[in-house]
């Protein structure tokens, strides 16, 4: 079974993205730091303050997720109840969203100060309208695939129309030679 166009090989392998790359990377980084930041604090306070530090990280995020469910769970009702069917986005217009609370809320639940900080900054209205802004403009801007992963297959899979439009397709060859072969009537013009 093929798809589409068979590239010609390619005398090098194929890169890898830049986050399949630099996501591991950042992510051990950022544990670094937080163990390293929890270490510092515990020797200019003491583990006891540390502790009681996380443990507070941890109860003001299960405050927070806990009131952004029952505020979604609210709104999800009263719209149920008036019949409507607003669209996604006058909902986080309107002051409703709950992404942003929620996340905050796994922020600071997340044992760290980075995390703590990055959580509060969600939780802090401004802020939060400029992560909502910076995040809806790199989730709007138009996807381009590397060579090798699954996006850049999926492209290589559709089938373009002269019109524009896009089909998807799929060829499939039979290679049971008694299989009863279809003849297509010839095309008149």
């Amino acid at each position: 079974m093929t798809f589409g166009a068979t590239p010609s090989p390619s005398p090098r392998p194929p890169r890898r993205s830049r986050a399949r790359r630099f996501v591991p990377l950042g992510a051990a980084a950022w544990m670094v730091l937080e163990i390293w930041l929890l270490t510092v604090v515990a020797g200019a306070t003491s583990g006891l303050t540390v502790f009681l530090l996380l443990l507070a990280g941890v109860l003001a995020g299960a405050f927070v997720i806990k009131r952004a469910g029952r505020r979604a769970w609210r709104n999800l009702t009263e719209t149920l109840q008036a019949g409507g069917d607003p669209a996604p986005g006058e909902a986080a217009a309107a002051g409703g969203g709950t992404t942003l609370p929620m996340l905050g809320g796994l922020l600071l639940m997340i044992p760290g100060l980075v995390s703590d900080v990055l959580g509060l900054l969600c939780l802090f209205p401004p802020t939060g309208k400029l992560i909502l802004r910076r995040v809806e403009r790199l989730l709007t801007r138009p996807a381009s695939y590397a060579p090798g992963t699954l996006g850049d297959a999926f492209q290589q899979a559709r089938m373009h129309q002269p019109d524009g439009k896009v089909v998807q397709g799929e060829v499939i060859r039979r290679d049971d030679p008694s299989a009863p072969r279809r003849q297509d009537p010839p095309l008149t013009g």
